[in-house]
Order: structure tokens, then sequence, then C-alpha cells
């Protein structure tokens, strides 16, 4: 009788596991949401072409080359114009946020000397770096509130099991 309690509770930490998983999921793209840059090469001070599709509403594009833009809900483009003051040569990264999605598309800066690969001019690109873009309080509250609740109810039930057994 007990073993079942006990696959009770472990079934519902697994399914308590499972519902935060989107959460956790969110930076990964399976949601048909693209991004892309054009030109993909482009000088100091000219303009690029933004495109996002797939996102049901606004679209924040963020970089180290230019200003911060919005492609509003229900548009697909808008335009950048790249920094003057760039370096020639370098390759900055352009991310494409629709709520809690996002990609990430590299724009090269035309000019300068072709990179050399035994000579890397930058450190590793290595992921957000532990950044706090797209963090969401309540997605955050939300799960831990699940697991503390399938945690505690196997509690719950274990001691109520023990309880039984022991009477």
């Amino acid at each position: 009788m007990s073993a079942i309690r006990v696959a009770s509770a472990a079934l519902l930490g697994v399914t308590a596991l499972a519902m935060t998983a989107p959460a956790a999921q969110a930076h990964g793209d399976n949601s048909g949401f693209w991004a892309t840059v054009r030109p993909t090469t482009v000088e100091p001070g000219r303009q690029v072409r933004l495109r996002a599709t797939g996102c049901e509403q606004s679209v924040t594009v963020a970089s180290g080359v230019f200003d911060t833009v919005t492609i509003p809900r229900g548009r697909t483009t808008t335009w950048a114009t790249v920094d003057r003051h760039v370096e020639p040569g370098a390759v900055y990264e352009v991310s494409f946020y629709c709520g809690t999605f996002w990609q990430s598309v590299d724009l090269t800066i035309a000019g300068g000397r072709p990179d050399r690969p035994d000579h890397p001019r930058h450190g590793v690109r290595a992921g957000a770096g532990g950044t706090l873009a797209g963090l969401d309080l309540k997605e955050i509250g939300l799960g831990a509130a699940l697991i503390t609740a399938a945690l505690g109810t196997a509690y719950h039930l274990s001691r109520r099991a023990t309880d039984e057994d022991g009477a």
C-alpha cells in the first residue's frame, strides 16, 4: 500500500517538473519564431534590414552596433543604422526578442583586415553569460511554487503513510 503512495508522490513530483519545463526552454526556439539581418556584412554608418517572422507581438531588436529598435506587432521588418564608430572587421551579435523567445544573428562590419583564425580578436561567445535578459519573475515564482507544492505533498503523503503503518 505504501508503494502506491510513494509512486503517486513521485508522479506528482515529475508532473511539477514537467510543468516548469516550458519556462526552462524559453530561450531555445521551438516556436516558429525566425529572425534575419540583411545584409549580413555592412559598412559603418549604413542601414540594415531587420526581419522577424512567427511572432504575434512586437519584437525588440538589440545590438552593440545600433540603438535598440522595435518591430511593431503586425509588421515583420524595420531598419536600423549601424553606428559610424564600430570596429571594421568585427562580428557583432544582433538579438531578437519575442516575449520569452529569442534568436541571435551575427552581423559583420565591412572593412579592415580579415580575421585570422589563429589570432582571435575577441573572447568566446558562450551564451548569455549570466545576464538577466528575459528574466520573468512571475514565471520563476510560479515554478518555485509548483516545486514547493510538489515537495510538500510528497512529504505529507510519506508522513501519512508512515503514521498509518505504525498504528
